[in-house]
């Protein structure tokens, strides 16, 4: 029962929200292409993108536990992992088995995805599990790729991948909606990287808060973050969001406030704590009010 109990906690649950809501916004492009919309395919994407998410966690919390991290660093409710694995350390194997199960499910949707919508898909396919398999052991050590490969896979992958998969077109559009998830989930690992940079550094990884120190990292943090309304904006500007897409300004006040006091958080625990959770409730309610505008 422990085992079972540490193999729940590695798929990190309560973040698994971020998968379905990115894929409800290709879901939305799709809708807004006038692409007809079958309950299957619906419920295959969203599945789909929430067993990503959850083979990511996966072998993040396995990988994170053979390499020594997990035991330096600090957790917080947002960065540093479950802590299912040192609890429980006998239970690595029912994660590395949960990892590998979930990624072959993932795959089969995959297999009835290019079956049904073609060979489009192979691509986005290929490259969401070059990212799942990759990011922890390799992309970790690149700081641009590490800043790049969660954005690009909750962003071009899951939402590009959700169009793709029903039937519609890449278009303005669905690229300026894939944007806005890039930036966001990009933005929100390298914020949760600031409190793990030096237990980071200690097993090797190099990304953005190592390379160039947390003041800068911050400042890069609320230009992504800020970037993401920015596309909005522009996009509705330029005609090819629609003005109901303004909802996900909506947030935007706290996505200001949290820019502003970011940079002198992280020296404070209970000021980060605050701040990384306020983040995440503005990232997932950003993306959830841009598939809603869509949807409208």
């Amino acid at each position: 029962m422990q085992h079972a109990v540490a193999v729940v906690r590695a798929f990190r649950p309560n973040f698994l929200i971020l998968a379905p809501l990115c894929a409800a916004g290709g879901i939305a492009v799709a809708w807004r292409q006038g692409v007809p919309l079958s309950v299957l395919d619906l419920g295959l994407v969203l599945l789909g993108a929430l067993l990503a998410h959850a083979a990511v966690n996966l072998f993040n919390e396995y990988d994170d536990f053979r390499s020594g991290l997990d035991l330096l660093t600090r957790r917080t409710p947002f960065s540093g992992g479950s802590g299912a694995l040192p609890e429980t350390p006998e239970a690595a194997g029912g994660v590395r088995a949960a990892a590998l199960g979930t990624l072959a499910l993932v795959v089969a949707i995959g297999l009835y995805f290019l079956w049904h919508a073609g060979w489009p898909m192979l691509v986005i396919g290929i490259a969401g599990l070059a990212l799942i398999l990759t990011y922890t052991r390799w992309l970790t050590r690149h700081p641009l790729l590490c800043l790049l490969a969660p954005g690009l896979g909750f962003g071009p992958v899951m939402v590009l991948g959700s169009v793709l998969a029903l039937g519609g077109r890449i278009d303005a559009m669905a690229l300026l909606v894939a944007l806005v998830a890039l930036l966001l989930v990009s933005e929100l690992l390298l914020i949760n990287q600031i409190p793990d940079a030096e237990a980071d550094r200690q097993v090797g990884r190099r990304h953005l808060v190592i390379l160039a120190g947390r003041d800068r990292a911050a400042r890069v943090v609320a230009l992504l973050l800020l970037g993401g309304y920015l596309v909005v904006i522009a996009g509705v500007a330029a005609g090819v969001l629609p003005g109901t897409t303004l909802l996900a300004l909506l947030p935007l006040p706290a996505a200001l406030w949290l820019a502003a006091r970011l940079p002198g958080a992280w020296r404070v625990p209970e000021r980060l704590h605050r701040v990384l959770g306020t983040n995440v409730a503005v990232l997932l309610s950003t993306l959830a009010l841009l598939a809603l505008g869509l949807s409208l």
